[in-house]
């Protein structure tokens, strides 16, 4: 290719936590294009994919369906290459994550259009394959790490007017949940130092940004291990009644350290973190949580089933009442805590009873935000080589049509306490709904709409002013469904969060 490549990275039906920062390591100069100024000049990204030189895909295997809108992709981009076969520049398709790791040969077989793989490690050597790619051969680096983690590559947040971002603490996962095919497609758990990741979240802060979220497969059994000073600084503390399918590792800065220290960084920026396991929520990252005004008052914790059964099977490492309890706990540590959960419809053996019991859990719990699929057998997994997919399709389908009408039911519920509430909202720009209406996004990342209309100043200026992406505005909750609002005020500062510290004002 001649003059410049013009790079035109897509994340398509990524599942996974950890790939949403795919697509920003793929543009980052430091991770492609190496480290001088006319590399970085030379893999300029166009702003039409049609206008590019080379199309790079981000990938997902974690079900199916994921893998199947990758496929119907690689069909409309084959249309694309071969007109382009005709032009002086011709176009090159990459892809990049879990699907490359996972059907390496299938992708180069099944599709000759396709000139560049790369696994989730193998992003520093984009440079070598696309060169390779351009002398006309196919390029290929599936190889797992040990140890990349990226640490010292700074994700390009291409959004001007975005509001937060995502921050990877670490990779891969050690869990080998029955499942589930990340450890295959993405490697063995490791961590990045906690100092890259207070110096990436600095950065975030001075350009302006509100929120981070933290990101891992298993987010909280982060350990940094980089300094031999702190390697044997803390040991791992499970969640009762939980367990763990490997063993543990000891020493090191636990993730209770790093959202401590994360937290230090700005008061005004709101700190998330995703996703999580149930067996890691020791009380100290409880305790943590609960003190810091900036630490979202927000859980996910992905249950999969509310059958012990189905658990054991799934080996998660905790029964339902283990589960039931830990909601329990976490409740009363973190009044008013917004809680999420994930949950797989129709796993191997899963009978009718098995099925009912997720249910009930789901009643039980009352979550305020759930995200349901049906299973998809993945191969290497041990689900593949142990156990049967006997749950026929139809049923899988209808269970999980059911799970999501009782998840509804319930979140509706749960969602109807903050009706007449004042909450805190950090404003992420007009409603899709409408263009009247502004959205956001309150403490436990529930969406909520409010009218774009002047309001009060915080600051006791006596101006009227509209909110913009950025901006802290109280708002009064008047409808669960979608948590329809009427904006209070705007400017309020994050330490102002406790209710006691809400000030009334004027309802627009």
């Amino acid at each position: 290719m001649c003059g410049c490549w013009g790079l035109w990275p897509e994340t398509q039906a990524c599942a996974l936590p950890g790939n949403r920062t795919c697509d920003a390591l793929v543009r980052s100069p430091r991770s492609i294009h190496g480290a001088t100024p006319a590399r970085v000049e030379e893999f300029k990204k166009k702003m039409d994919c049609k206008e590019a030189d080379v199309i790079l895909l981000v990938t997902c295997s974690i079900r199916e369906k994921a893998e199947q809108t990758i496929w119907n992709r690689l069909h409309q981009l084959k249309a694309l290459k071969t007109k382009r076969l005709r032009s002086r520049v011709p176009l090159k398709v990459g892809i990049l994550g879990c699907m490359a790791e996972r059907l390496k040969e299938e992708i180069l077989n099944r599709e000759k259009m396709v000139d560049i793989l790369a696994g989730p490690d193998a992003y520093r050597d984009l440079p070598r394959l696309l060169a390779v790619a351009e002398s006309g051969q196919q390029a290929a680096n599936v190889l797992l790490s040990l140890d990349e983690t990226y640490a010292d590559v700074m994700p390009v947040q291409t959004s001007p007017s975005a509001t937060s971002a995502f921050v990877s603490i670490m990779r891969g996962c050690d869990n080998m949940c029955s499942y589930c095919i990340v450890p295959f497609t993405r490697g063995r758990e490791r961590s990045r130092p906690v100092a890259s990741i207070l110096e990436e979240v600095r950065k975030l802060s001075e350009q302006g940004l509100k929120e981070v979220t933290l990101l891992g497969q298993n987010v909280n059994s982060f350990r940094d291990n980089s300094e031999v000073q702190f390697n044997s600084v803390v040991s791992t503390n499970l969640s009762r009644g939980f367990s763990a399918n490997y063993k543990t590792k000891q020493g090191g800065l636990r993730f209770s350290h790093l959202l401590d220290q994360v937290s230090r960084i700005d008061p005004e920026m709101r700190i998330r973190f995703t996703s999580p396991h149930p067996k890691d929520f020791p009380d100290e990252v409880l305790q943590l949580i609960h003190e810091r005004d900036n630490i979202c008052k927000q859980i996910h914790l992905p249950a999969q089933s509310g059958s012990s059964r189905v658990l054991e099977a799934m080996r998660r490492g905790y029964s339902r009442e283990a589960y039931v309890e830990l909601i329990h706990h976490i409740r009363k540590s973190i009044p008013g805590v917004s809680l999420s959960s994930d949950f797989i419809a129709g796993f191997c053996g899963e009978t009718e009873e098995d099925h009912l019991q997720t249910v009930s859990l789901l009643q039980e719990v009352q979550y305020n935000m759930g995200f349901l699929f049906a299973y998809s057998m993945r191969q290497k997994t041990r689900a593949y080589h142990r156990l049967k997919d006997d749950v026929l399709e139809e049923v899988k389908l209808r269970r999980l049509q059911e799970l999501i009408t009782v998840f509804r039911e319930e979140a509706t519920k749960a969602n109807k306490t903050s009706v007449g509430c004042t909450q805190l909202v950090l404003v992420e720009g007009l409603s899709k709904r409408s263009a009247t209406d502004l959205c956001g996004r309150n403490d436990g990342n529930l969406k909520v709409i409010f009218p774009d209309v002047e309001m009060e100043d915080a600051t006791d200026s006596g101006l009227r002013v509209r909110a913009q992406p950025g901006d802290y505005v109280l708002v009064k909750v008047r409808c669960p469904f979608g948590l329809l609002a009427c904006t209070v005020k705007r400017g309020v500062a994050l330490d102002n969060l406790r209710e006691q510290n809400f000030f009334p004002g004027e309802i627009l």
